[in-house]
């Protein structure tokens, strides 16, 4: 079984021959560009560092519009631009500035399968010259409020039961027994825990251990519809910061094709520092 839609997925093959080209836009989006994109990167590849470049510190969210357009001016990409993302961590940070691309409405946007990981173990070159950039004048869309979850979303859906909640985190953080992954310890919530009825789909679980990559669609139902998460209802997607839980909305509204699906970027950063708001462990 393919995949719903295979036009926002490619593979390290393809890039390998086409990052040359000026008509394609190769992006590398990174949580650490210190330990990976200066350390060598694709080809032509441009750099969007996710903390700095995609967040703002001041208003904890994700740029608006007008900053998305200085951004992607600034890295020589104009609205019709074919753009090709990948990064590190198995590409969750990829995966957000997917998401933050598809919510600011650029159209051909893709991920390349399994990320620097995959890149890596095919032994494929890299580069440290970062690429002469001419700078443009980019011009976004309003923003598709319907791929974003807020607060009040998750609230209403404690009563909905059209709608289902799924928690990407590892088990220890949905049970509580942890509030921080291993991977930032440092970053966490006041209270450990999960959001009530929620369903724990932690989002490796949609990958090779191997090289990254995404599993076929058939293993990728059977994940989601034996835990209840099927294409009949409204599913909000968290986790901690919005990272991991924006791969498994790229899963599910694209690779498996739900009509109906929201990150919620606020995740457990916001839910379980909130006074009232009710969790379970």
């Amino acid at each position: 079984m393919s995949y719903h839609n295979t036009n926002v997925l490619t593979d390290t093959e393809w890039v390998s021959k086409n990052a040359s080209k000026k008509a394609v836009k190769i992006v590398e989006v990174d949580y650490d560009p210190e330990n990976a994109y200066k350390q060598g990167h694709i080809l032509g590849a441009s750099l969007i560092w996710w903390k700095r470049d995609i967040n703002d510190p001041v208003t904890r969210d994700i740029i608006r519009k007008p900053q998305f357009e200085e951004l992607l001016g600034r890295i020589g990409i104009v609205c019709d631009d074919p753009v090709v993302l990948y990064g590190d961590f198995n590409n969750w940070f990829a995966a957000f500035a997917f998401w933050v691309f598809k919510y600011y409405g650029h159209k051909n946007v893709k991920l390349m399968d399994g990320g620097r990981k995959k890149w890596e173990l095919e032994k494929r070159p890299y580069v440290k010259d970062e690429p002469q950039i001419v700078q443009t004048k980019y011009v976004a869309q309003p923003p598709d409020e319907g791929l974003r979850a807020y607060l009040n979303d998750a609230r209403r859906s404690l009563s909905n039961y059209d709608t289902v909640l799924v928690d990407v985190r590892s088990p220890k953080e949905f049970t509580g027994e942890i509030t921080a992954p291993p991977e930032y310890p440092s970053e966490h919530a006041q209270r450990g825990g999960h959001i009530p009825r929620a369903r724990n789909i932690p989002w490796a679980t949609v990958i090779n251990d191997a090289d990254g990559t995404f599993k076929p669609a058939n293993e990728l139902r059977q994940i989601y519809e034996s835990k209840g998460v099927t294409p009949d209802k409204d599913v909000i997607c968290y986790c901690r910061i919005g990272e991991r839980s924006s791969h498994t909305w790229f899963v599910l509204k694209y690779l498996l094709g739900y009509s109906q699906v929201r990150n919620y970027d606020g995740s457990w950063t916001e839910w379980g520092n909130m006074i009232g708001n009710p969790i379970e462990r």
